[in-house]
């Protein structure tokens, strides 16, 4: 296997790090931090090697994945072009891979001095037990280009982060709200049905468990039956049942519509930061 290497190991860093050592032998994947401390710790309990710095994560790895802060993304960009620059002049071909949101492939471009294949992955957290929805793109840029093989290689490499699906570069802003941040809403909905069920008296240790299964049979129901969501919902609310008087109290509560305004506000976000590159 290829060596892939990870600059960065925050949340989603670290979780993507932790399928990329379930899918392959730990001693080919490199990650490094700028707290060096907590890539350390990480290193430790998955058993991959640590990096001293960016640089070094370049120079040993195939894939270099840039798992940091839109933030701070082309400030490290430009750290590590003249090292990219380097590799490539010696016969080591390197693949760029970004995680950062809104930024473009052309934008991660204009940040380096050295033409290479970019690709741009939108993954969520549930990567980290095998369960994430990884949106993945590029685009025709440069003379230099993403080849099915370096698609295909990469996904192989991480195909123990969850499930991939290929997309057009100018449709990831929308879908990442789909799949980036819907985890972040769905752990409030199930905390807060747990809240709901330890007032009608649940232990809360139980409520938490029932929402959480719950969940992922409702959601499993959607994806293996080809049912719309609606009908599924249908099906629950027993005439003159509990089911409805609840959705009857969320629809009161505005629950439909404030889901899409989370949605349309997260998309507007995305739109902002690839302004901000």
């Amino acid at each position: 296997m290829k060596k892939i290497g990870f600059i960065g190991a925050g949340n989603m860093g670290g979780a993507l790090i932790t399928a990329a050592c379930r899918g392959n032998d730990p001693q080919d994947v490199i990650i490094t931090d700028y707290f060096l401390d907590k890539a350390e710790a990480l290193a430790q309990e998955l058993g991959c090697c640590v990096a001293k710095d960016n640089a070094e994560v370049v120079r040993s790895a195939h894939y270099v994945t840039l798992a940091v802060k839109p933030q701070v993304l082309s400030s490290v960009l430009r750290e590590i072009s003249p090292v990219l620059k380097e590799c490539i002049a010696a016969g080591q071909p390197k693949v760029l891979v970004s995680i950062a949101a809104g930024g473009t492939v052309e934008s991660i471009a204009k940040n380096l001095d050295v033409d290479l294949p970019i690709i741009r992955i939108m993954p969520n957290t549930p990567v980290s037990i095998g369960k994430g929805m990884i949106l993945i793109t590029s685009d025709v840029r440069g003379e230099v280009k993403v080849s099915e093989e370096q698609f295909e290689e990469f996904i192989s490499i991480m195909h123990a982060a969850g499930e991939f699906d290929r997309i057009r570069e100018d449709g990831i802003d929308e879908a990442t709200v789909a799949t980036g941040c819907t985890p972040a809403y769905v752990y409030m909905l199930i905390e807060a049905m747990a809240d709901g069920a330890v007032m009608a008296g649940v232990p809360r240790d139980k409520a938490m468990k029932y929402a959480a299964q719950a969940t992922i049979g409702s959601a499993a129901m959607v994806l293996e039956s080809g049912l719309h969501p609606g009908a599924l919902k249908d099906a629950v609310c027993s005439p003159g049942g509990s089911t409805i008087v609840g959705v009857a109290e969320l629809e009161k509560g505005g629950f439909r519509n404030a889901v899409i305004q989370a949605m349309l506000g997260a998309y507007y976000k995305n739109i902002e930061l690839g302004k901000s590159k």
